[in-house]
């Protein structure tokens, strides 16, 4: 894994090289860029593949409050730091998020966007409560008494957890409130899907207990340019790596066709 400098703190990420087109996979949350290996394995024949730790999540630090606008210009300026113009945008929930806001800011850098699991909204309220209890046990006392709640919203079925356990385990108490800070307070930009202007691939499990299917039936409706909305039969929040042969497919040939 290596280390840049970016919007003045360090952030982690791998880049398979080569001189096909970019593609930049920005991962969910409580996740690390690690998330997308079966798909950079999948396409790195034939793209460029960067795969990077958002703040506060991996091994990038998180060193004060910031939000997915600031995180859509962190992925820009690693881009750029890497010689890269243009990429096609990966993102999965919270990467999505990222994604969205990266295409909004920065539309001629962006050649298309594959949105896995995410949407425009923002949480439901009455799982606000809920989440600010399992915020406040993680900080007090570590992952472990919510740690199995939590993977049972952001993973589904059919994904072996506990290496994710032992992530989680080694993670700095501390370093979890400013990211969850940013999740629970972003902005909504529902209003603003008819501005992205990019090709599209709408990625979804019918299963998905945080982001219900509804929410990428609004990306498809809002978005002008949706080329597909794919269903991943059965597969929870984390439907890529669930599912990994149905999504690779569906990615290659959408990139394939930009």
């Amino acid at each position: 894994m290596s280390e840049a400098e970016i919007n003045g703190q360090p952030i982690f990420y791998t880049d398979s090289g080569g001189s096909g087109d970019a593609v930049i996979f920005s991962h969910g949350f409580l996740m690390d860029g690690s998330m997308f290996d079966a798909q950079v394995e999948a396409v790195r024949g034939e793209y460029r593949c960067v795969a990077w730790d958002e703040r506060g999540h991996g091994r990038t630090p998180v060193t004060g409050p910031f939000s997915y606008w600031d995180s859509a210009d962190d992925a820009l300026a690693l881009l750029s730091s890497l010689g890269i113009e243009k990429a096609t945008f990966v993102g999965m929930s919270q990467g999505g998020f990222i994604s969205m806001r990266a295409a909004l800011r920065a539309p001629e850098r962006v050649r298309g966007l594959v949105l896995i699991d995410t949407q425009s909204g923002l949480e439901d309220p009455e799982a606000l409560p809920l989440y600010d209890a399992m915020h406040e046990e993680w900080v007090a006392n570590g992952p472990a008494g919510v740690q199995d709640a939590i993977a049972s919203i952001i993973f589904g079925e059919g994904i072996d957890i506990e290496p994710w356990y032992a992530k989680w385990a080694a993670l700095d108490r501390s370093s979890f409130t400013e990211p969850f800070h940013t999740l629970v307070n972003r902005d909504e930009i529902t209003d603003r899907l008819g501005d992205i202007g990019q090709p599209t691939l709408i990625i979804h499990g019918s299963a998905d207990a945080a982001i219900p299917m509804w929410r990428a039936e609004q990306l498809r409706d809002g978005i002008p340019h949706v080329r597909d909305l794919v269903v991943v039969p059965g597969a929870g929040h984390a439907s890529n790596m669930s599912d990994p042969d149905l999504v690779n497919e569906a990615l290659l040939a959408f990139l394939r066709s930009l």
